[in-house]
């Protein structure tokens, strides 16, 4: 197709690192319009809190179609991160001295300008932690030995891509690796 419905944006600074990604609804010309507003918001206002920023990606969708929207934001001075999602992207995080995965459970629905309640949660992480943010055409199963694995991230996803079976959606996923400084 013309148009990807999914879009995507990241930034590192030396405080933190934002990533958002956006699945506008359907397919076509206006779930694209969608996704870029919300990416095109971040990036205007990447410094905001989590829940600022979702609110904002929220406004700009007014008399739009909508989109799943999943925002994250990690400190590095407190080896923390902050995550909010709206729809059925998925995020994880694996820990892996304590061998966890780290899974917050998203607010069904979408952002679409009307009102809608944010659930933010706050997590450490463990130097080495390793994540995927992926949107809905991703089919990961097992996401936890993905996320164990010691393989380069590029190897990592290009097993990922492999292993799952290609669907008629659009298909964006993040891998991210968090090394100790």
């Amino acid at each position: 197709m013309v148009y990807c419905g999914d879009d995507y944006f990241f930034l590192d600074t030396e405080e933190y690192f934002v990533c958002v990604l956006a699945d506008g609804l359907g397919s076509g010309k206006y779930a694209y319009e969608s996704s870029h507003a919300v990416i095109e918001e971040v990036k205007r206002n990447h410094e905001l809190d989590v829940e600022s920023l979702m609110a904002v990606c929220n406004q700009v969708l007014i008399d739009k179609r909508g989109a799943a929207v999943s925002i994250l934001k990690i400190f590095y001075e407190k080896n923390e991160f902050v995550y909010s999602s709206v729809g059925n992207i998925r995020f994880f995080l694996y820990n892996p001295k304590v061998d966890k995965l780290v899974y917050p459970l998203p607010v069904t629905g979408y952002l679409s300008g009307r009102k809608q309640k944010y659930r933010t949660e706050r997590y450490k992480y463990e130097p080495n932690a390793k994540f995927i943010l992926h949107s809905d055409g991703l089919e990961l199963k097992g996401a936890k030995s993905f996320l164990k694995r010691q393989a380069p991230i590029v190897l990592n996803a290009k097993d990922i891509l492999e292993s799952s079976p290609a669907t008629a959606d659009d298909t964006t996923f993040i891998l991210g690796s968090l090394l100790s400084l």
